[in-house]
């Protein structure tokens, strides 16, 4: 008897101290939690405003993932807690200080963070909406969010979404002054794909904005995130479908950085590309010093012999500057200790060199001067043979040479000490470089024909599959050919210079400037060995143009 009542107690305890889940064997469940109902009633209208929280509640168990990543409010709440959080509830509940505003629908989109316990299926792009006033708005803005840079989707002449991005797309109210620092008014997430949809909008005066929120604070970071804008306001009168948003990479907005000891002297840093900087020393001790800058580069260059100076051999100094950048004017300065280790230090591009192109050396200083007839190229480690130099007039830190190169021949190059010279330097030591001269039959070769090209002039370009140019022209013509191309995938862009600067300019958000024109070519172009590829591109067709309503790289 005693042993029955003691078989009897434990199967008491083991099925209370039993675990809440699936039970084993039978079908998986595949079926999302669904919603029954909260704590708003069942006609969501006429909400009091001082209601502090919401409830939802749901058939099963249910989880939040990443919930500050999902969760979106519109118009924004600052909440102060969100349940479930690490174990498993069958309602959401999220509380709140603020009292709510008066005759306006919140819309409450958990993007993919609902699912359930123990499958973890999701209940995708989940909305609930009520409103403190006498109706839920019903107005609505859907479309699609694409990656104006992207490789094309097969088959098609537009940009794809293949790329998947965190794309958030919003709505600021139209005032007098918008403070675009804060999260829009209106705010929702794309899907995977791009697509998106603004829900229980009231009518209005908007400005719409997608950008690639990659820091999640759901705020649009000039020159940090991509973005896609409309120029004109929207008057919500009636709901809008089919909206194409083109998203490119933004601009900086103009202003310096930092300055940093750099090899040959200093650096002076800037943001947003200034296309002039012109640099002052104001520290007497330093009074020989040259400053390089390219136009649009974020880099400014000043250099100085420090030994001959007497700056900062036995301890830092602070030298100071002062700078003009495109008018903004400024002051920087720097402490400034030498490094011991910097000098002047060259290396080779590729040692593998297709028939006709020259070996490249690259140097960590611009070259002033070169005294080739120091140098010596030898075929085999035998022959001397002859060969041209020069320095790059695009890049002045590369020296290109030429020769009457011999195919599958092997190369040296003897570079001695100090016969390269730069600004208070030259090379302290000597270099030999070797290359080879690479066959023909190794590469392929493309012929392109556009038709409708831009009036202003473009740069054509191949990028290989991880998005590196590798072949760049500036023109205007609308014939192009591009030979001994290494085998592989690439794709083909061209981007205008639609205002003549000389560089392809992004979108600038905070002048409302769109960026400069591209066109990506609809196909991957396959390069194979002793092939010769031949398209015509008519850019009508492909054009990546900003739309109206629409948004629309760096080339360098």
């Amino acid at each position: 008897m005693k042993k029955g009542f003691l078989l009897l107690f434990l199967n008491i305890i083991l099925l209370s101290c039993a675990r809440v889940g699936s039970p084993v064997g039978g079908a998986k469940d595949a079926v999302a939690p669904k919603f029954v109902g909260s704590n708003i009633d069942t006609a969501r209208i006429n909400v009091p405003v001082d209601t502090k929280e919401l409830k939802l509640y749901f058939d099963e168990y249910i989880q939040l993932k990443d919930i500050q990543k999902n969760l979106n409010i519109s118009p924004p709440i600052g909440y102060k807690k969100i349940l479930p959080t690490t174990m498993g509830n069958k309602y959401i509940l999220i509380q709140w200080d603020e009292n709510l505003q008066e005759n306006t629908t919140y819309n409450f989109n958990f993007g993919n963070a609902i699912s359930d316990l123990n499958e973890g299926n999701v209940l995708p792009y989940y909305n609930f909406a009520f409103s403190t006033g006498e109706k839920l708005d019903d107005l609505y803005i859907s479309g699609d969010v694409i990656d104006g840079m992207a490789k094309p989707a097969s088959n098609t002449a537009t940009p794809s979404t293949e790329n998947k991005k965190n794309y958030v797309v919003g709505l600021y109210q139209e005032k007098d002054t918008i403070n675009y620092s804060q999260k829009p008014y209106y705010i929702t997430k794309a899907d995977p794909d791009g697509y998106f949809e603004l829900n229980y909008l009231s009518p209005g005066e908007y400005r719409i904005l997608a950008f690639e929120d990659e820091n999640q604070n759901s705020v649009f970071e000039a020159g940090k995130e991509n973005v896609a804008f409309a120029k004109d306001k929207i008057d919500l009168k009636s709901s809008i479908s089919g909206m194409k948003l083109v998203i490119y990479p933004s601009k900086k907005a103009l202003k310096y950085k930092e300055m940093k000891e750099a090899t040959g002297g200093a650096v002076m840093i800037f943001e947003g590309h200034p296309a002039k900087v012109d640099v002052t020393a104001l520290s007497e001790k330093l009074k020989d010093y040259n400053v390089t800058h390219k136009p649009y580069s974020d880099s400014v260059n000043i250099w100085f012999d420090a030994v001959k100076q007497d700056i900062g051999i036995r301890q830092s100094e602070n030298l100071k500057f002062k700078y003009s950048a495109d008018g903004k004017e400024g002051e920087a300065s720097i402490f400034y200790r030498l490094n011991p280790k910097n000098e002047m230090i060259g290396s080779s591009v590729e040692s593998k060199i297709a028939p006709t192109k020259n070996f490249e050396i690259l140097w960590n200083y611009p070259v002033q001067n070169i005294q080739t007839e120091k140098w010596t190229l030898k075929i085999d480690s035998v022959n001397t043979v002859p060969f041209t130099a020069k320095i790059s007039t695009e890049k002045p830190n590369k020296v290109q040479v030429s020769g009457d190169f011999q195919i599958g021949k092997k190369y040296s190059l003897t570079v001695p000490k100090e016969t390269v010279q730069s600004y208070y330097t030259s090379n302290p030591k000597s270099y030999q470089f070797n290359f080879e001269i690479d066959r023909a039959e190794n590469y392929g070769s493309f012929n392109l024909i556009i038709e409708n090209k831009p009036d202003a002039k473009f740069w054509v370009q191949f990028l290989n599959e991880k998005g590196d140019v590798q072949f760049s022209k500036f023109s205007d013509e609308a014939s192009h050919n591009f030979n001994e191309i290494k085998p592989g995938k690439y794709l083909l862009r061209i981007l205008v210079d639609n205002n003549g600067n000389g560089q392809w300019d992004g979108a600038d958000f905070t002048n409302k400037t769109f960026a400069e024109d591209v066109y990506i070519f609809p196909k991957e172009i396959e390069i194979r060995e002793l092939w010769q590829n031949k398209e015509v591109w008519n850019l009508k067709s492909n054009s990546t143009e900003t739309p109206v309503l629409n948004a629309p790289p760096n080339v360098n």
